[in-house]
């Protein structure tokens, strides 16, 4: 079958990416599981770490990545309710692992789940077929292909930390950092449906007027300046409810200073770095939640693809490409120069 193949791991990972047609099938379905026929597949940060190479995993290559796909249920294992069958589907790629038992372990009531990545653990769903979960799917009715592709992990990681965890309330003022980004631009949908009025921020003033005509109330132009007073005096000096930064490093102080007491900062990543200098007096004084998060739960997955279903949100497509152009996709995504998500279709 036709897959998009990581042929060796690199930086730039582009030149390392292939589109081959003789890569194995994916078998049967085993229990539980369901044969997926993608219809399109949308990248993510994770593919470039795929091709980079993943701290702390051993990966083999070629490898096939990709988190994010919405195809046709073809087949089910034992144990799947076949009414799944010729369902189009989005998929949750976080597998979560069973939870750790020792007879020693305090209760574990406030542990975060354990997940495994399909595209990063394992062979994912750059590929005409894949195996998931049955557990993991969503239906997306008659949804266009490429924009349901789009939805999956971005919206789900978007919701859960904004959601479930930040307990972001409607008309609460929210702060995005990097819009552009699919966990930026799904934020910003998340935000706008629940009515809150949202500041962003970009090094690119053509990606805030982009988010301004997506709802965006506020754009500051991020040149690495103290751009907190620009959010406070927005906010009449009360500071922000929620911050949501995937940037990391650049942006994590200011946004810290951007916050009203009690506000909650949510991080689901750090393209920018790791490394961030903080402000603890700010932290302990105005009683700021700081809360990581990664992906979610399929629970949570179902949630938020019921309001992609009813139409209260939808995805920002950059731009899709064939799979046999599956490279300069990779190129698009590794330059930073997208909009939204990057789809490859099959």
């Amino acid at each position: 079958m036709r897959a998009v193949v990581v042929t060796k791991q690199g930086r730039p990972v582009a030149p390392n990416i292939t589109h081959v047609a003789d890569w194995p099938e994916p078998g049967v379905p085993g229990p539980g599981q369901a044969l997926v026929r993608a219809l399109a597949t949308a990248l993510n940060q994770m593919d470039l770490w795929v091709g980079r190479g993943v701290p702390g995993l051993d990966l083999t290559y070629p490898r096939v990545s990709g988190c994010d796909a919405c195809g046709t249920v073809e087949e089910v294992g034992p144990g799947v309710d076949p009414a799944w069958v010729g369902r189009r589907v989005i998929v949750n790629a976080a597998v979560r692992q069973p939870d750790r038992s020792h007879p020693d372990d305090p209760p574990a009531s406030t542990l975060a789940p354990a997940y495994q990545l399909i595209g990063e653990h394992h062979n994912g769903m750059l590929a005409e077929r894949f195996l998931a979960p049955a557990a993991n799917l969503a239906p997306v009715g008659d949804a266009d292909a490429a924009e349901a592709a789009a939805f999956g992990l971005c919206a789900l990681t978007a919701y859960s930390m904004m959601v479930t965890k930040g307990n972001l309330r409607p008309g609460q003022a929210v702060l995005i950092t990097g819009i552009g980004g699919g966990v930026a631009t799904a934020a910003l949908s998340i935000a706008k449906h629940l009515a809150c009025p949202v500041a962003v921020t970009s090094r690119h003033q053509w990606k805030l007027d982009r988010a301004k005509s997506l709802g965006a109330d506020f754009t500051i132009l991020d040149t690495g300046q103290d751009w907190s007073r620009d959010v406070r005096g927005w906010t009449n000096r009360r500071g922000i409810d929620m911050a949501v930064d995937s940037s990391g490093k650049a942006t994590h102080l200011n946004s810290i200073k951007s916050l009203a007491r009690g506000g909650a900062y949510v991080c689901p990543g750090a393209t920018s770095g790791p490394d961030a200098t903080t402000d603890l007096a700010r932290l302990f004084w105005n009683q700021l939640r700081v809360l990581g998060s990664t992906m979610g739960s399929s629970d949570e997955f179902r949630e938020v693809t019921a309001l992609f279903r009813a139409g209260r949100l939808r995805p920002v497509v950059d731009r899709a490409f064939p799979a046999a152009g599956a490279a300069q996709a990779y190129e698009r995504l590794e330059a930073g120069e997208q909009f939204g998500k990057i789809v490859v279709t099959w």
